[in-house]
């Protein structure tokens, strides 16, 4: 539901703030109803401005961390990657992001799209929208529906985005959809209205990365969990936590371990980590966690090297102890190659091999 901003010195400045804002959610509520405010123009796809990342053109999306010894290939991609990016928007002006926000915008490009959608950029042509993101507190509103209208539209330049992108962009290329926290609720519903009753945009579907948000293993019939590595038309799903952690609504949640790519509960030894990207984004951070699968959560042990917070909420037990922020930063390499692996896999099936 959150999206730190990973950079220094400028990271400390920004994080802080946002810790401090989630201590207190009465601090980030919009002040009124969600009928009360001017909703934010809709988002035309055919402008690029209007997306995050686009592989026609130079973007955050595009870069490697330093001193990796990886290369963006997105020219060379033999797929798609449709990305959704998490929560950047604090405020409380309003329930939704105004496209026309620069500032929102950068935030967006400098964590989300560098930090998370780059990992895809060795494998898939990125393909990223801007688009009406909820407000960090719809996702905390239980009193009302205010929040759960704000999702709503936010979905809505979601499905208009993706619908945008099979017409004037995929031209039948295999797709990977991946996500973080919003985004991930938002692709989850994608794959719901789009994907569980099409049978031919299934074939098409390499894999969806569906992390950072509970997703039920009864949420979707025809799209099921991954149950290796290699799988194809399938999805994993993950949220990380501190070792030990428990957290009831989870308990019924597809939870992968993506240092093993399986669902079951046998702990994965840190030496199986091909590497984290901490907020420095400079180097790889071999073998800096391990994990564990347990009643859907991931449990990982603290990592020892620097940059790869927690995040404390106090009241919310959900959020106690987590590795939200860095859903992605501690699986990075291993996210990169399975990507390669899951998309050579279904090249061969597609060639009948």
């Amino acid at each position: 539901m959150i999206s730190a901003i990973y950079g220094f010195p400028r990271w400390l400045a920004l994080v802080l703030p946002v810790l401090l804002l989630c201590s207190c959610l009465n601090v980030i509520k919009p002040s009124r109803e969600f009928p009360s405010y001017s909703v934010p123009a809709a988002p035309d796809y055919a402008q690029p401005t209007n997306w995050a990342a686009l592989p026609s053109r130079v973007d955050a999306a595009d870069v490697v961390p330093t001193r990796s010894g990886l290369h963006d290939q997105q020219a060379t991609a033999a797929a798609d990657v449709f990305f959704v990016h998490p929560t950047t928007y604090l405020g409380r002006a309003g329930w939704n992001a105004d496209l026309d926000n620069k500032q929102i915008n950068h935030i967006t490009d400098i964590s989300t799209m560098r930090r998370q959608a780059s990992v895809f950029n060795g494998t898939a042509r990125i393909y990223a929208p801007r688009y009406r993101q909820a407000t960090l507190f719809s996702f905390f509103d239980e009193q009302t529906d205010n929040g759960t209208q704000a999702i709503n539209l936010a979905y809505e330049d979601v499905k208009s985005a993706f619908r945008y992108y099979l017409a004037h962009y995929n031209q039948g290329r295999p797709i990977i959809l991946a996500g973080h926290s919003q985004g991930t609720r938002h692709l989850t519903q994608l794959l719901r209205d789009f994907f569980e009753h099409d049978p031919a945009l299934r074939r098409q579907l390499v894999a969806a990365y569906l992390i950072g948000f509970n997703v039920p293993d009864s949420t979707l019939q025809a799209v099921r969990p991954c149950a290796d590595s290699t799988q194809t038309g399938c999805y994993v799903a993950w949220n990380t936590v501190d070792w030990g952690q428990e957290y009831a609504p989870y308990q019924h949640s597809t939870v992968t371990n993506p240092l093993t790519w399986t669902c079951d509960t046998t702990a994965a030894l840190s030496s199986l980590n091909l590497g984290g990207i901490s907020y420095s984004f400079n180097k790889v951070d071999t073998a800096v966690v391990d994990a564990k699968a347990h009643n859907g959560l991931l449990w990982i042990h603290r990592p020892q090297s620097y940059g790869y917070p927690r995040f404390l909420l106090p009241g919310r037990p959900e959020l106690s102890h987590s590795f939200h922020l860095v859903d992605y930063a501690l699986f990075y390499m291993n996210i990169r190659q399975n990507a390669a692996a899951r998309v050579r896999a279904y090249e061969r099936r597609s060639n009948g091999q």
